[in-house]
């Protein structure tokens, strides 16, 4: 769930405050481009070394109940003057925190550099989510797996309908791969299964996910009392504003609704730091669920539940990559998704990083994932 925040400036180009070049009204679609500004990379030696143009963008999309919402996110191209189709990854970010102030398009991009640099270097563009609630209207549906993979899926329509990016050959034809780890690997997973249904205009030639919270309440309990319990409070959050009858609020001590508080307002660091070594449970009014333990209520276990990935089997092949000594997600759990989707598509491979830890994985894999990747989109 732990987002890297790679050494890498995303920022506006031209004067402050640019307008947003808004796009004209007409019958909304998910994917649908709402607003672009031209944004950019910075170029640092080592990391990204590849000249790009860029865009920050809002885009429609759906919530996990089907009601319309509006994305942010952002679009990268390399300036190789290429026109034909180019191939389009889409990067579902880790987590950041649920601040509008920490969306990954407003420069804190959680990324592995070089795998945009190598990608950018082969003639690939990029997209990038923020996910429903970051960045724009609304609480961030945090780890709430059917609006993550459907902000996604909308991401790559919003790319390929950016007029800007279709002059750099993002278009329809475009062949695309998702990739992401921890919260992006939760998104992608769930992007991956959603794809023939929701999505299956799109080209979609391949899925690597890693570090993927498969069962969130096995998840949070295996972080609670430790470094990573401030994970189970954000989701919390997200699934709260998913589903507002849940009631998180009045289900709260006054401790809890406080830190519920400081984890809307924040990034992740600062809630994760509140909550270490706290239980969940203590923060929770015991008459609200019995012995504080909130996640056991049916209501929320079966929102929880609904939000792991592995109800259905994504139709195209997929790379799941996990560490074995990652301290946030039980690496059992990645392994049982791989089995899930493996007893019926042959495609979906699985590839084990010993001893590899929850940030030192995303960093082991980056050269496989984009050897992987590499040879579904030339």
């Amino acid at each position: 769930m732990l987002g890297l925040v790679a050494v890498v400036a995303f920022g506006a180009l031209g004067p402050a405050g640019a307008r947003a070049e808004e796009r004209r009204e007409r019958p909304a679609r998910p994917g649908d481009v709402v607003s672009a500004e031209p944004a950019g990379f910075g170029l640092l030696p080592g990391l990204l070394t590849q000249k790009t143009d860029g865009w920050r963008i809002t885009y429609r999309s759906t919530g996990a109940t089907g009601k319309a919402n509006v994305v942010s996110g952002a679009v990268i191209v390399p300036k190789d003057g290429r026109k034909g189709p180019r191939p389009l990854v889409v990067f579902a970010p880790g987590t950041v925190g649920l601040a509008d102030k920490c969306a990954s398009s407003k420069g804190r991009l959680s990324a592995v550099s070089l795998l945009f640099d190598r990608g950018l270097r082969r003639g690939w563009g990029f997209v990038m989510t923020d996910y429903e609630g970051l960045g724009t209207k609304g609480d961030h549906t945090y780890l709430v797996g059917r609006s993550e993979g459907q902000a996604v899926l909308d991401a790559v329509r919003a790319a390929q309908r950016l007029p800007q990016a279709r002059k750099s050959g993002l278009t329809e034809r475009s062949d695309v791969g998702i990739v992401g780890y921890s919260q992006g690997g939760h998104a992608a997973a769930w992007a991956a299964e959603l794809h023939h249904t929701y999505a299956p205009e799109l080209k979609l030639r391949g899925t690597a996910a890693g570090g993927v919270p498969a069962d969130l309440g096995k998840a949070f309990a295996y972080n609670d009392g430790k470094g990573g319990a401030g994970f189970a409070m954000m989701a919390a959050v997200g699934h709260d504003a998913a589903y507002p009858g849940l009631g998180l609020e009045r289900s709260l001590t006054k401790e809890g609704r406080r830190l519920a508080g400081l984890a809307r307002t924040s990034c992740s660091g600062d809630i994760l730091a509140a909550m270490k070594g706290r239980q969940m449970h203590t923060l929770v009014d015991p008459k609200a669920a019995p012995g504080g333990r909130l996640f056991e209520r049916a209501d929320w276990r079966a929102r929880l539940t609904a939000s792991d990935p592995g109800r259905t089997v994504p139709d195209h092949p997929v790379l799941l990559f996990q560490g074995t000594s990652d301290e946030l997600i039980p690496y059992e759990d990645v392994v049982r998704l791989h089995r899930t989707w493996s007893r019926t598509n042959p495609e979906v491979t699985f590839r084990k990083v010993p001893f590899g830890t929850h940030a030192s994985t995303v960093l082991f894999a980056v050269g496989p994932v984009m050897k992987w990747m590499t040879q579904r989109l030339g």
